[in-house]
């Protein structure tokens, strides 16, 4: 990630101030993969100075995760395991994975979710298998606020830490950028090896 979008970023975090965090973390929260370990971090730079600021914009992160999870989660739930066996070639999805999402929320219930939120990648998708378990609503948005909490106050941390000699030394900028730029990697990795593993044994819709 270039210096240019970090500033940018930057610039839009500073400028809209929570709502810009609602925003992104929202959208990143509905499984489109916008990584919040880019997103919190620079919040945490341009919006957290004190304790407290950095308190009230974990939570307000985690209640934005919570909201954009309601479409997926909605998704899941009324689409269901039918809705994914007849259009599952579309996600490169496999039978073998909805066993593993019906295996995981059987054997660990709601620890599932409290678990995904505070994994990279994972806590962007988790809503919609929960959806399609039928997990109970009110339980799923609880987990979700107590697992996205401590992450993203831990990455708001690091962010507001950062900021703090950001401009007075060079080195955090490499650090930060190097982060970036391993996150991203990881991103397009994961990807790639999903489509390549999912690619043969996609869900395929049978003719009419």
């Amino acid at each position: 990630m270039s210096e240019k979008i970090i500033a940018l970023l930057i610039g839009a975090i500073a400028s809209g101030g929570y709502a810009s965090v609602v925003l992104l973390m929202a959208i990143q929260s509905a499984c489109i993969p916008i990584p919040s370990e880019v997103i919190m971090p620079l919040a945490g730079y341009a919006l957290a100075h004190t304790q407290l600021q950095l308190i009230i914009l974990a939570t307000v992160a985690s209640l934005a995760s919570n909201l954009g999870s309601i479409p997926a989660y909605w998704v899941g739930a009324k689409g269901g395991r039918p809705m994914v066996e007849r259009y599952g070639s579309m996600m490169l999805l496999s039978r073998r994975d909805l066993d593993l999402v019906d295996h995981f929320f059987a054997k660990y219930g709601s620890i599932t979710v409290l678990i995904g939120r505070m994994l990279p990648i994972v806590r962007t998708f988790i809503a919609f298998p929960a959806g399609v378990a039928k997990m109970n609503q009110l339980r799923f948005h609880i987990y979700t606020f107590i697992g996205s909490w401590p992450w993203c106050y831990a990455l708001a941390y690091i962010g507001m830490k950062l900021g703090a000699t950001w401009n007075t030394n060079p080195r955090f900028k490499e650090i930060f950028h190097r982060f970036h730029l391993g996150v991203e990697a990881i991103i397009i990795i994961g990807f790639i090896w999903f489509v390549v593993s999912h690619w043969k044994n996609r869900i395929r819709t049978e003719p009419a």
